[in-house]
């Protein structure tokens, strides 16, 4: 009788050099044993992005992210691009931005970053006479009409607080307040687009303003630096917080680890297993209005299984439209037999109007996410069981 499962499975904790596939595996079948259930086809393990780049060692310092800043963008003013309000997430790349410049242009969208973290309510825009889609501000400017507003979960000003940090890492700070990219090349042509999900967009309109050296966070660390960890795909995109002076990067080897581990466990089980390897979900917080989706992707490493999006009939469609005249056994055995000849692609078709229009992976991650949580559960790989089960099965 029951549908998807969603078990967290608590596990050692993992540091650089374990065999993560190994620890996966043990850690997955001795849940199995103690809470009494069994493996079975198509079942899912997914494992949080964070310790898979753990065991991997794929860490950076602030003194890695500088050499390469300094590299690439020579050095001077480096104007930073719409950066995400994270303590946790940005700050200590600021920091080596900071290290590897003489002044940066941190230039913020306003009322909110990217992914929801707000500079102050909505509200406050409306009665402010600014408009946000023309207006560039300055600090004074910012100040004067929006004044000194603390995030309500965090208790941090955000402005201060990046300000701060640039002018610790001895580097002269200039902060300006603008919602399209290209207003930084009136202070400089060296930019870095520190957007996520928009950040090539940032860059092209930027060129087109004349930038001159203008490069995104997928392209600082995307290749080793004095030995350093690195992701060719995403840079510095997807890190987090390590210490004060480091970071943990997005992993590199996600593709690898989520295929081995299938094949771990067809070998010790001879159950085919589907594997992920996730990192922030998809889903926003009505309250705090933050969309979680501060990692490039959500999926940042699958198996075939899990290629694809859902096919799936709604049921209360069914149940209010073709079968209005049917209740009881005879509708559910309608509907069964809907789900059971249903077409292999319902793009189109009514019977599956509502239904999430999203990968497989990005449904799956973002319940995988709100499982294990972001504190001190100790569950970093969850267990869906019966994901791909319906009603007629």
């Amino acid at each position: 009788m029951a549908g998807t499962i969603s078990r967290g499975i608590k596990a050692p904790i993992i540091r650089e050099g374990d065999d993560i596939v190994k620890i996966v595996a043990d850690s997955v079948l001795a849940a199995a044993e103690a809470d009494g259930f069994k493996l079975q086809e198509r079942d899912v393990i997914c494992v949080t992005e964070a310790v898979v780049a753990r065991a991997d060692g794929n860490y950076a310092s602030t003194d890695d992210i500088a050499a390469d800043v300094k590299a690439k963008l020579g050095g001077e003013t480096v104007g930073v691009v719409f950066p995400i309000l994270s303590r946790n997430r940005f700050a200590i790349c600021l920091r080596g931005i900071a290290k590897g410049a003489k002044k940066v242009v941190l230039m913020l969208s306003y009322p909110s970053d990217e992914v929801g973290n707000h500079l102050f309510d909505m509200d406050v825009l409306d009665d402010s006479g600014v408009n946000p889609y023309t207006d560039v501000l300055s600090l004074d400017e910012y100040r004067k009409v929006f004044g000194y507003i603390k995030h309500p979960f965090t208790g941090v000003d955000y402005v201060d607080y990046y300000k701060n940090l640039i002018e610790e890492e001895g580097a002269e700070a200039e902060i300006v307040f603008a919602n399209h990219p290209e207003a930084i090349v009136k202070f400089t042509k060296n930019v870095l687009c520190c957007d996520i999900h928009n950040r090539e967009r940032s860059k092209r309109r930027i060129l087109a303003k004349g930038g001159e050296k203008v490069l995104t966070l997928a392209e600082i660390l995307n290749a080793p630096v004095n030995g350093s960890g690195y992701n060719a795909e995403y840079g510095l995109l997807g890190s987090n917080k390590a210490t004060e002076t480091t970071v943990k990067l997005f992993p590199k080897n996600a593709q690898e680890v989520a295929e081995n581990i299938q094949k771990e466990i067809i070998a010790r089980t001879g159950v085919k297993v589907e594997a992920m390897i996730y990192g922030d979900g998809a889903f926003k917080d009505p309250v705090g209005k933050i969309w979680e989706l501060a990692d490039p992707v959500v999926g940042a490493g699958y198996t075939d299984g899990l290629i694809g999006l859902p096919n799936e009939l709604k049921l209360k469609y069914l149940a209010d439209n073709d079968f209005a005249d049917l209740s009881g056994e005879a509708l559910a055995d309608a509907i069964k037999d809907a789900i059971k000849a249903k077409e292999a692609d319902l793009k189109g078709n009514m019977a599956s109007e509502g239904t999430t229009p999203r990968r497989l992976t990005d449904l799956i991650g973002s319940l995988c996410d709100l499982t294990s949580g972001s504190g001190d559960k100790g569950t970093p790989i969850v267990l869906v069981q019966n994901y791909f089960n319906n009603y007629a099965m």
